[in-house]
């Protein structure tokens, strides 16, 4: 059934390649062997098999290393039930004219004395699984990303250690099988770019291209580079209150509580 997913005749023998690696290396990790989830990994690196094992293995690898990110999954726990009431992660419900996903991060909705980054960063990556789950855009057309600063504080910044931000930037260009189009910060004070700049140390070249700091009101941005009729009203959209999309994730998350509690996993094997 795997090789009916190939693009064209021309990628079998790299799905064939593939396979025979996951198969060969099944005692190492645990990993996902769904056909959809394989060809994720083979479309973002272009049929690239080394390149594949190699995010692969970062996958896995990145999971094992950061328990405070994957494991315990449980969208019922009231700190996680608490972060997504507040909504800091929204894929919007349709992609854009591009094909790809539009995702907001509301990256300072929430109290730092209140809620740890570790969990927010587990419950924005619970919502990214979910998103990714049964959507081949973000592979083949990729993702926009929007960072919304409002709101931010000094305690906010102190929560972006460059050890997290390290780790962040590996899982974004080296270990989910996802294409970044564009990474847009908008409603960024000034002094945000110390932070991102940070980023911008672990970022290699292409991923640096992609990454915008929009100046001044996000109201041009939404008008211009994002279709209305994705974005809630409150960022001038056409596509219902942002409370339903908020109320749409975590419905979404705690109706798939058990396919995300299973991620966990997905790890290295323990010697």
């Amino acid at each position: 059934m795997l090789l009916l997913l190939a693009l064209d005749k021309s990628h079998n023998c790299s799905l064939l390649e593939f396979l025979l690696f996951l198969i060969e290396t099944s005692a190492q990790r645990s990993h996902f062997n769904d056909d959809f989830t394989i060809q994720r990994f083979l479309r973002v690196c272009k049929f690239d098999v080394e390149r594949a094992k190699k995010k692969m293995y970062n996958y896995h690898a990145q999971r094992t290393a950061s328990a405070d990110w994957f494991a315990n999954r449980d969208p019922l726990l009231p700190e996680m039930q608490n972060l997504f009431e507040l909504g800091p992660f929204l894929p919007l419900k349709d992609v854009d004219d591009d094909g790809r996903i539009v995702v907001i991060l509301r990256v300072c909705i929430h109290n730092p004395a209140q809620h740890s980054i570790a969990n927010v960063i587990k419950a924005g990556l619970m919502i990214l699984d979910l998103a990714l789950k049964d959507h081949v855009s973000a592979s083949v057309y990729g993702i926009s990303a929007i960072f919304d600063m409002t709101g931010v504080s000094l305690d906010h910044a102190l929560q972006m250690t460059p050890s997290v931000i390290k780790r962040l930037t590996h899982a974004w260009q080296g270990c989910y099988p996802l294409r970044i189009q564009s990474l847009n910060f908008v409603n960024a004070p000034v002094y945000v770019n110390l932070v991102i700049n940070i980023f911008k140390s672990f970022m290699d070249e292409k991923l640096k291209s992609r990454t915008l700091v929009h100046k001044g009101s996000s109201k041009e941005f939404f008008e211009t580079k994002v279709p209305q009729r994705l974005l809630p009203e409150e960022y001038g959209g056409s596509a219902g209150p942002l409370q339903n999309l908020i109320n749409y994730w975590k419905s979404a998350v705690e109706e798939n509580s058990p396919w995300l509690k299973s991620g966990e996993q997905y790890r290295l094997a323990t010697p």
